[in-house]
């Protein structure tokens, strides 16, 4: 069997490696407008406000997007998928690039939302090729290693920009990263498969909801969706009058009526894929427990929520906390992003090690003191000492992520990217909720916030099984293939 060898280029290596590049450029290209803002702001005059709310769209289409392209993924597999994703999201990027007015930066940067998706594609890639026993740690290293993207772009773009010059630099940098999506879509295309020659990619029975195999599991899908349509109501309030002032009251009551019908619709759609529990029982060697995935669910919004909520207000603490200037801060509050080299890769690890229930126990532990920690970080501390406190939150917050993801594939291979989807999707969720929270109260208060969320997911673990003996598949010729899980 082929070993695990990180500076191999070949097998299954080469998928991994790959894979995680691809989720780099998407992470990249996602966040590519963020460090350049206040030059295109100083660009095109836009005000504060237009500046928040082009935060705001950046994430939205993201949550959606992230349980689309997990069925897709699940459907015509994460090669072509990945592929497309990468090509066609070049298009908002360069629409980005050369806009020349605050509604034309709007709906690009909305439809870039789309890209953040990619991260789901890798996740089912990468399960197809690694066995269990290696399968979080290399679900670790793509998760750490691709999501260093944001960190890469905040670091290097500004200084593309400068290189190129004059006025319109911030174009150049930006469209540089859409050339980079179009030839790495090629790129990828070329150099994967979905699965090791031989191996059958199992596909979902059904398309377009997620497929549960129990009347109870189907209650707990449908109360799982909640949180994400109420996530994009609250979007909609964001940028409705009482908010950024962005969208008319009528436009945004549009938008409620419109996500209630849409709900109903899935509702009636996820019915549909999956009333035949209803009329008899799945036979029990093709049963999965979804009580898996709601746990992981709940423990991603307080890892991944949390990592995207405090990266986005980290500089701006640190300025006033301590006095910095914004370079300096931005600086100092890298060294946040920069444990995701070493943190989720080792979350991953750990999982593998020790298995996956009791390294979540003690990373959501140590989420939920290290975040209580920062929460006591004031002006009377010393700089060093709150880098190393916010570090170590750090490790804790992105090892967790890691060890959610060693777990994802390991519940059921045909629908892993639609599981790593919704999972994912709770990211974006805990990212907008803490965010509003922080928007309205203390930073301490929202510290204390995002500690809670962490001993609220602590909670939700005793309720999740460990992953053992082997998950069951069966083909389109009817017959059954054991996967190992543990």
């Amino acid at each position: 069997m082929e070993k695990f060898n990180l500076f191999s280029f070949r097998g299954k290596m080469r998928i991994m490696h790959l894979s995680w590049m691809a989720f780099f450029i998407t992470f990249v290209v996602w966040f590519n407008a963020a460090p350049l803002l206040s030059v295109i702001a100083a660009s095109l005059g836009l005000t504060t406000a237009q500046i928040k709310t082009l935060l705001i769209l950046n994430v939205a289409l993201t949550i959606p997007a992230r349980v689309i392209i997990g069925m897709v993924t699940d459907k015509y597999g994460p090669r072509l998928t990945y592929s497309v994703l990468l090509a066609v999201c070049s298009i908002p990027c360069f629409m980005f690039a050369f806009g020349s007015s605050f509604e034309q930066l709007a709906l690009a940067r909305f439809l870039i939302g789309f890209i953040g998706a990619g991260f789901v594609v890798g996740i089912r890639m990468v399960s197809e090729w690694f066995p269990a026993k290696e399968l979080g740690t290399a679900e670790g290293i793509y998760g750490g290693w691709g999501n260093f993207g944001s960190a890469a772009a905040a670091f290097s773009l500004p200084a593309i920009a400068l290189a190129f010059g004059g006025a319109d630099g911030w174009r150049y940098a930006i469209a540089l990263t859409g050339v980079m999506s179009l030839v790495f879509a090629c790129v990828y295309y070329v150099g994967v498969t979905d699965t090791p020659k031989g191996a059958t990619y199992f596909k979902p029975k059904k398309t377009g909801a997620m497929e549960v195999t129990s009347k109870g599991d189907f209650m707990l899908l449908v109360v799982m969706k909640v949180p994400m349509y109420a996530t994009l109501a609250l979007l909609g309030w964001k940028l409705s009058p009482v908010g950024v002032n962005m969208l008319a009251q009528s436009t945004v009551t549009l938008i409620y009526v419109s996500l209630i019908a849409i709900f109903i619709y899935d509702f009636y759609h996820t019915y549909q894929v999956n009333k035949g529990i209803f009329a008899a029982p799945v036979p029990e060697f093709e049963r999965y427990q979804f009580k898996q995935v709601a746990v992981l669910n709940v423990l991603y919004f307080s890892t991944f929520g949390s990592e995207l909520a405090v990266v986005s207000m980290l500089p701006l603490f640190f300025a006033e906390t301590f006095s910095l200037g914004m370079a300096q801060a931005g600086m100092v509050a890298s060294s946040y992003a920069f444990m995701n080299l070493m943190s989720r890769p080792g979350g991953g690890w750990l999982s593998d090690k020790f298995g996956r229930k009791s390294t979540l126990l003690i990373l959501t532990a140590g989420l939920a003191i290290g975040y209580f920690g920062v929460a006591q970080i004031d002006s009377t501390w010393s700089l060093p000492l709150a880098v190393v406190m916010v570090m170590a939150c750090s490790f804790f917050v992105q090892g967790g992520e890691g060890a959610v993801f060693a777990a994802v594939p390991l519940i059921k291979r045909r629908l892993t990217g639609q599981i790593a989807g919704m999972t994912g999707a709770y990211g974006n969720v805990g990212a907008v909720f803490f965010l509003t929270v922080y928007s309205m109260v203390s930073t301490q208060a929202f510290f204390y916030v995002i500690a809670a969320s962490a001993l609220l997911g602590f909670i939700t673990l005793f309720f999740m099984t460990e992953p053992k003996g082997h998950m069951a598949e069966v083909n389109e010729q009817g017959e059954v293939t054991l996967i190992s899980v543990g």
